[in-house]
């Protein structure tokens, strides 16, 4: 497994992450699909095996139960030092007020409680999960440089919003000395490809480091366009992401496989891993085989005449994920 700086900071990470949204207590929080602890950890261990050192997952997953069995199986299996644990902060992890959010409160609070559900004394990357339009920006900012003075996070990542918040945001923390994001979570795959427009380019000129979300789109990549599985039918916000005239894309997939003789999650992830701005794509492994996949992309060359068939089915999108 390769290694590359994430975006401009000096922080290097596997070409690789593994992302832990389906490891979980299926009785906690909203995604009856996760697997229980017994199930993940196989997976996490593959994956370490593998040479895969990034690890993504985020406090509202599984209602907090993704960050304990991550914590637990990879401090168990590996040095600290040797694994770069990412986690987020937005999402809704209590009622009433301050239970969600980029509050100066909710970030203080909740990054000590990923820290103690990790069993960790500091969170590699430290990553906003969505932009909070109710909170002043520079408050948000502030937050977030004091926990890394703290040393309790050692970087600080960004995901899906406009591209000019994520400006405005790298202007505030220069403007201040505030500690920068290094890091652009954002949905991006062969289904949707708005980020092209302001987005990879911004993060390109500003050092940023790309580690895409769903670059399979929800599997949809990966099969026929009817199918379902037990994730799709109860996966409320993927139901929002797509729309049935991406079918001719997961077509085009399905042709390139079959002609070269490899599975259609190697096309479409070998088509998000040859863009240059993007680091490190992130992804989700419920069955052996998803690994394998993975693994076999990154060595997967896509001639010029296979992107052109892959892209030319596209269409505009509304923008979709934030």
């Amino acid at each position: 497994m390769d290694h590359v700086k994430l975006g401009s900071s000096g922080l290097e990470v596997s070409r690789l992450v593994l992302g832990c949204m389906s490891y979980g207590d299926p009785a906690r929080g909203n995604h009856a699909w996760t697997l229980p602890e017994e199930d993940s950890v196989p997976f996490l261990h593959r994956a370490l095996d593998a040479g895969i050192t990034f690890f993504d997952t985020a406090n509202v997953y599984s209602d907090g139960s993704s960050e304990e069995i991550v914590g637990r199986t990879l401090l168990a299996a590996a040095p600290r030092d040797q694994v770069v644990i990412a986690t987020k902060v937005h999402g809704r992890m209590r009622p009433g007020p301050n239970g969600a959010g980029l509050s100066r409160q909710a970030i203080l609070t909740e990054v000590e409680n990923s820290l103690r559900r990790l069993g960790t004394d500091h969170i590699d990357l430290y990553q906003i999960h969505r932009f909070d339009p109710t909170v002043p920006l520079t408050e948000t900012l502030q937050a977030l440089d004091d926990v890394v003075r703290a040393g309790k996070v050692r970087y600080l990542g960004a995901s899906s919003m406009w591209a000019w918040q994520f400006a405005t945001a790298l202007h505030l923390q220069e403007r201040h000395g505030w500690a920068r994001f290094v890091s652009m979570q954002d949905h991006y795959n062969l289904l949707y490809r708005e980020e092209e427009r302001e987005m990879l380019p911004l993060c390109a000129a500003e050092g940023i480091g790309v580690i895409p979300w769903s670059p399979l789109a929800r599997g949809k990549l990966t099969r026929d366009w009817d199918a379902v599985t037990n994730r799709s039918e109860t996966d409320e916000f993927g139901g929002t992401l797509y729309r049935d005239s991406d079918a001719g894309i997961v077509a085009a997939v399905a042709r390139v496989a079959e002609r070269r003789g490899v599975s259609r999650a190697q096309v479409a992830l070998a088509w998000v891993a040859r863009n240059p701005v993007v680091t490190a794509p992130i992804v989700g492994a419920t069955k052996p085989h998803h690994l394998d996949d993975a693994l076999a992309a990154l060595d997967l060359v896509l001639t010029d005449e296979e992107v052109a068939e892959l892209e030319a089915p596209y269409e505009p999108h509304e923008v979709v994920g934030f």
